[in-house]
């Protein structure tokens, strides 16, 4: 990653951080450790208690599109009790998927068969027709399960999609309102079936996914961390994977820019001639 107008470099001559003994280093980790044990230890209680929220019964039969025809919110629970759903930022209207959904996106596959083996499917959700789903997931080259809500409900209903005439004014976010630059956002729901019925049990959105997201788990513990710092927008440097390049750089200034309406090309150079 280039930063414009910042030299991130880090010299032998020009060390970031303090070089102490291998003693005083031991001492300092030592330090660190008592800490991170304790984060451990209240990031489980957060998690139990996640888990002891109440539910909230689903009244309403969602039907999805899918590869082979119409699955509903049932369907995509493939025999298992728990069900949880991401929901990708894929307007009917987008030449392409959101590409920090799709950063987010390309860490999904490597945890399907482990998510199986301990009762929870998954799947994604978006907007879009089947047809446009289906172009993007085989440039993208991913596997997980992949629905339409074209006509459903379904992310209006769980605080991920909004009108245009709403984004001119505040739309509830992340259960508070905000301002918000596009009709589609990023979220994750979770599901619980049995015998009653199905349940919504959780819903997660903004910086709440950050969890799901191995690079930057990764990022957090090398010295520069996620380099975000003065940027305008946290996830500007994020490119969909088939657009990284050698010439890549990146502008600390730039705001997050939903993708390109289709035909939106063909509509500036009409309005242009």
């Amino acid at each position: 990653m280039h930063n414009q107008g910042k030299d991130n470099s880090m010299t032998a001559t020009q060390p970031r951080n303090k070089v102490v003994s291998r003693d005083e280093w031991l001492e300092a980790r030592r330090t660190l450790l008592a800490a991170e044990k304790e984060f451990t230890c209240r990031r489980d209680e957060l998690s139990r208690q996640r888990r002891d929220l109440p539910w909230e019964r689903v009244e309403k039969n969602y039907v999805f599109q899918g590869l082979k025809g119409p699955e509903t919110l049932a369907d995509l629970f493939a025999g298992r009790s728990q069900l949880i759903i991401y929901h990708f930022m894929l307007a009917p209207d987008w030449e392409e998927g959101c590409k920090c959904c799709s950063f987010l996106a390309d860490h999904f596959d490597a945890t399907l068969v482990h998510l199986a083996h301990r009762d929870a499917s998954f799947a994604v959700v978006s907007r879009a027709p089947m047809p446009r789903i289906q172009a993007f997931q085989a440039r993208m080259g991913w596997r997980f399960h992949w629905v339409s809500a074209f006509g459903s409900d379904f992310n209006r209903d769980y605080g991920v999609h909004f009108t245009k005439e709403e984004l001119t004014g505040e739309v509830g976010y992340n259960y508070g309102k905000r301002r918000f630059g596009s009709e589609e956002a990023p979220g994750l729901s979770v599901f619980y079936k049995d015998g009653g019925g199905i349940f919504h049990t959780y819903s997660t959105y903004a910086r709440g996914l950050d969890a799901v997201i191995g690079t930057y788990q990764f990022l957090d513990l090398v010295p520069k961390g996620r380099d975000e710092d003065g940027l305008a927008f946290t996830m500007a440097w994020v490119r969909h994977h088939d657009k990284y390049g050698d010439g890549y750089v990146l502008d600390p200034a730039a705001g997050y820019q939903k993708p390109r309406e289709v035909g939106a090309c063909c509509q500036a150079q009409e309005s242009a001639s």
